[in-house]
């Protein structure tokens, strides 16, 4: 059962291209007021919680072991003055998600959009936060156990190759605001945290391994997925964890042939006295067969054909990160992390007309060093941590271009493209607990510079960037039960590498810049976690890409306002009730994000849906599970003009909104190893549903089918 998760709804109505009747911000007032009044605000809860603590309310230790947001930060998710949400492995398995994509559709706010050419495969992350665009996840700040997930995280922050796999994820922590100061620079779609499985903490040896046949009721795909993990801690202090998860076979498109390897092991040694080093080494490769884009015509004759067999995109990473974390003691803290990691990726795509490939290797390196210290200082009866940070970040990397003539087999010259990053960031924040108020004001400064040159002089790109980043963060402990919240934070964005071929005199690019602001409350007591956050969204400059043009093309739609709200409420019935074992869940979105220049103002932002919202229920009893759930989406448009009409060759118009049911059943067998088998269905309905692809390779691309399942797992303690 998801802790935080989303939930709700059944399909809703298609967007209107003009700015809807519904206020979202009263909306939002609205249910946060319910929220307030649901639980008695007595007086004599509130002293009692302003009463501790040297008048500051029960204060967090400043030990954060393990939390990639660091100190000055609560570790408490209730008490976070933003909207937040995490969620743990198990909830994940409950929801028969294959893939991280398919599950981040669960999490308020977030939508999966999939309107790239390796839709449905896993060698990407398309993902989308509040109206932004999902299409290779570049507006929010990715990261893995704390460290940048991105290729180039400034120059191409775009997860077009996200190494990451789902079966070694242990929590995903999703910060959609109040998180601004210490992650950037693109952090106005949130930061999302994958948090990789743990070293165990108590002495001895453990262990899992799972397979799981997943089979595709069209299209003939089917693939089997592995994950297994073995760690162990010693009284000495030292511990150790391989994790490993791959996949093997096709997805549900023909010629949609798939492998991924993900490859860690992490090591942790206490140094004693609060201090410890820690680290990790990964390797990550995949190959994927990307079928691409249908006309209508082709759709209509059968939507899971591929008409494109040459198409693939290919990627392998190694990385290091290595840190030192001492709490020097109950009021100091000093860390230092420091990361590494080489990546390439490969992309080979085929004309419209069939009769030209182009392909595309890109290699990319990335240091990073990170130290921070937090001080905790008490001054007048409040309660102050101070954490004073500073980030380097230097990428380095060379994207490549050919083409391949398909009849004759001649390829033409290459042309180059040399990229090199310097960014630095330092930050300071102060959070401030005074009686039952948490109060954290802070300032992020960021000096990036930027330059892209073409191998043998014929072209060169040169763009520098400082930008102060303000932010503040206000949370009132109304009771030990509810939390109130509102923040600001800023979001810088610099032009990045592909971006800045695309200048000219009649399209200079300009930077992006965003400001947030949120207003919520959270509750969390008896069974019950509420919360319901409003939040608007200003965007200036942003930009995307011009649909359909190849090579990439970008351009600046001016500002874009986006707004909204956020419900969700996860509930477990008492253990002594009537209903014990049950739990449910449920949560709605709605996004209005609008474009405010030019001959497009006041239309939709496109590839992405006003409505979404998610519902659940799990039931478990003895050694049975249950699980039921379903997610919905409205419709959206495909382009800046909202085309409603849908164009020949698949790529632009309407796209209609739909609705998934998915279902699973498992048993825990006693015994050693203890067994859990899993069985389930995603798409019960066999609901046939698409997204439009805006690559070269554009047109329909054709949404999972009904799907069944086999999942064993053994584990080992």
């Amino acid at each position: 059962m998801p802790s935080r998760q989303s939930a709700v709804r059944s399909p809703f109505s298609h967007p209107s291209s003009h700015p809807s009747s519904l206020p979202p911000t009263r909306c939002a007032a609205a249910v946060a007021l319910a929220l307030a009044l649901s639980v008695p605000a007595q007086a004599q809860q509130a002293a009692a919680v302003a009463g501790e603590a040297d008048g500051g309310g029960p204060i967090e230790t400043v030990q954060v072991t393990g939390n990639w947001l660091g100190s000055g930060l609560q570790n408490s998710v209730k008490n976070f003055a933003g909207a937040r949400t995490v969620v743990q492995k198990q909830d994940i398995e409950d929801s028969g998600a294959a893939s991280i994509g398919d599950f981040m559709r669960r999490i308020p706010g977030v939508q999966s959009t999939d309107n790239s050419g390796t839709a449905g495969s896993a060698i990407s992350l398309n993902i989308g936060v509040r109206g932004l665009t999902g299409r290779y996840s570049p507006r929010s700040t990715v990261l893995l156990d704390g460290v940048p997930l991105a290729v180039a995280p400034y120059g191409q922050p775009q997860l077009s190759f996200a190494p990451v796999s789902l079966n070694n994820i242990e929590s995903i922590d999703v910060v959609r605001g109040g998180g601004a100061v210490r992650y950037g620079p693109q952090n106005v779609g949130g930061i999302i945290n994958f948090g990789t499985r743990a070293i165990p903490d108590a002495p001895g040896l453990e262990g899992d391994a799972s397979v799981r046949y997943n089979h595709f009721g069209e299209g003939g795909g089917h693939n089997v997925q592995y994950g297994a993990f073995v760690g162990a801690a010693m009284d000495n202090g030292f511990g150790v964890a391989v994790l490993y998860s791959g996949m093997d076979g096709s997805e549900w498109r023909a010629g949609s042939d798939e492998r991924v390897n993900d490859l860690a092991v992490k090591m942790r040694y206490a140094l004693g006295a609060g201090a410890q080093v820690y680290g990790k080494l990964s390797y990550y490769d995949a190959r994927s067969l990307t079928p691409g884009g249908l006309t209508v015509a082709q759709y209509a004759a059968d939507p899971f054909q591929n008409t494109r067999p040459t198409d693939y995109w290919r990627g392998d990473r190694q990385g290091l990160d290595l840190g030192y974390l001492n709490t020097i003691d109950a009021d100091r803290e000093a860390e230092v992390k420091v990361y590494y990691n080489e990546s390439s990726r490969e992309s080979g795509l085929v004309n419209a007309a069939r009769t030209q490939v182009t392909y595309q290797p890109r290699n990319y390196t990335v240091l990073g060093v990170e130290p921070r210290y937090t001080q905790r200082l008490r001054l007048a009866g409040s309660v102050h941590d101070v954490t004073v940070g500073y980030r380097y970040l230097r990428e380095r990397g060379d994207d490549n271009s050919f083409t391949r003539n398909v009849a004759t087999g001649a390829t033409g010259a290459v042309s180059t493209f040399d990229n090199r990053t310097d960014a630095h960031a330092a930050y300071v924040d102060d959070r401030i607990a005074l009686g039952a108020w948490r109060i954290t004001p802070g300032l992020r400064f960021e000096h990036i510079a930027s330059e892209r040159a073409a191998r043998g002089g014929t072209q060169a790109f040169k763009s520098d960037n400082d930008k102060p980043l303000p932010a503040l963060n206000v949370a009132y402990l109304l009771t030990p039960a509810l939390t109130l919240f509102a923040n600001y934070g800023t979001s810088f964005g610099p032009v990045q590498n592909l971006q800045l071929n695309s200048q000219s005199a009649t399209n200079p690019l300009n930077p992006e810049v965003a400001r947030t602001f949120e207003l919520g409350a959270r509750y969390k007591a008896a069974g019950m976690t509420a919360e319901a956050t409003a939040y608007k969204l200003r965007f200036d400059n942003q930009i995307i890409q011009v649909p359909g043009l190849t090579p990439a093309t970008f351009r600046n739609i001016g500002a874009t306002d986006h707004e909204g709200i956020e419900t969700a409420l996860d509930y477990r019935f008492a253990r002594d009730g009537a209903l014990a074992g049950l739990a449910v869940y449920a949560n709605y979105n709605y996004t209005r994000a609008l474009q405010e220049s030019g001959a497009t103002s006041g239309l939709d932002v496109p590839f992405y849906a006003r409505h979404t919202g998610s519902l659940g229920a799990r039931y478990v009893k003895g050694a049975l599970s249950l699980n039921l759930s379903g997610t919905a989406q409205s419709a959206q448009y495909a382009d800046a003009a909202n085309t409603v009409a849908e164009s020949a060759d698949g790529g632009n118009g309407r796209i209609p909104g739909f609705n998934l049911w998915n279902a699973q059943a498992g048993w825990k067998f006693d015994g050693t190893p203890r067994l859990e088998l899993v069985a389930g269905l995603n798409n019960l309905a066999d609901r046939r549903y698409y997204t439009r692809n805006v690559d070269g390779n554009a047109g329909r691309m054709v949404g999972a089918p009904r799907t069944a399942y086999l999942q064993l797992r053994a584990l080992f303690r």
